[in-house]
């Protein structure tokens, strides 16, 4: 790469953030004449310095690499699969959050929203639309033939799925992938009045049809937060509530069937 390459890189992603040169100076305690120096290259960063800016930036590991790069540095991030042995605490750590929400589904997914680990109770869900472990859940969420027409409020939750999505690509600096992902769901989303001509709910939830069965689930998101590790970084555990008691009720009832 050339040395034009970190001024560069460093500009954008301090417009990809919404900052102006004295913004990034005041947060990362670096004037901004200096900042302007990097960008121009008239100045060349330490390898402390592209850290200290890239975590103002809240740059993804991957990036921060690739900036330490332009600058002339060795990466600083790894990328460990989770079945090796200096993960083992980390695996145990999910392993045991998705296994104690159980009778509740809960999974945890990877930057393109690939199935990286489920618990029973999710594992029961989606092998109901033929999904499992290793699979894409944003390519059968894209399938109009798949996933969406187990969903009672289809455009209700693509709509939710856009944001959601565009908010992750924005996150990354910009995902092409999912940003293709957030266009196609959009063409089939219920989009919000503004302003809404009744108060909206406090939660939108999925309401997944399952023969006989409904169910409306909401979920929240969790994260490694003190990740350094680039697919810890990336990696998202999503924790499925019932938003109902007949929703509880049968998921206990198909735990139970299903010892």
């Amino acid at each position: 790469m050339t040395d034009t390459g970190f001024p560069a890189a460093l500009k954008d992603w301090r417009r990809r953030r919404r900052m102006s040169q004295l913004d990034l100076g005041l947060t990362s305690d670096v004037s901004a004449r200096h900042i302007s120096f990097l960008e121009t290259g008239r100045a060349r960063p330490s390898r402390s310095m592209v850290l200290r800016l890239c975590e103002t930036l809240d740059v993804p590991r991957p990036a921060r690499n690739t900036l330490l790069n332009a600058a002339g540095f060795a990466p600083a991030y790894r990328s460990r699969d989770l079945d090796t042995p200096d993960m083992d605490s980390v695996r145990h750590a999910l392993v045991w959050t998705l296994d104690r929400h159980d009778p509740y589904p809960a999974l945890a997914l990877d930057r393109h929203w690939t199935l990286v680990r489920l618990n029973r109770a999710a594992t029961r869900l989606l092998s109901a639309v033929g999904l499992s472990a290793g699979d894409s859940l944003l390519q059968a969420l894209l399938d109009p033939n798949g996933l969406p027409t187990a969903v009672v409020n289809w455009p209700d939750v693509a709509h939710h799925l856009c944001v959601r999505l565009r908010t992750e690509s924005a996150h990354y600096g910009g995902d092409t992938l999912l940003e293709e992902a957030a266009t196609i769901l959009a063409e089939t989303a219920e989009p919000v009045p503004t302003p809404p001509s009744a108060p909206l709910p406090a939660i939108v939830s999925t309401r997944y049809r399952l023969g006989d069965i409904e169910l409306a689930l909401f979920s929240t998101l969790a994260q490694f937060g003190t990740a350094e590790d680039m697919t810890l970084a990336e990696l998202k555990i999503e924790l499925l509530f019932p938003e109902d008691e007949a929703t509880r009720l049968a998921l206990e009832q198909i735990a139970e069937a299903d010892p």
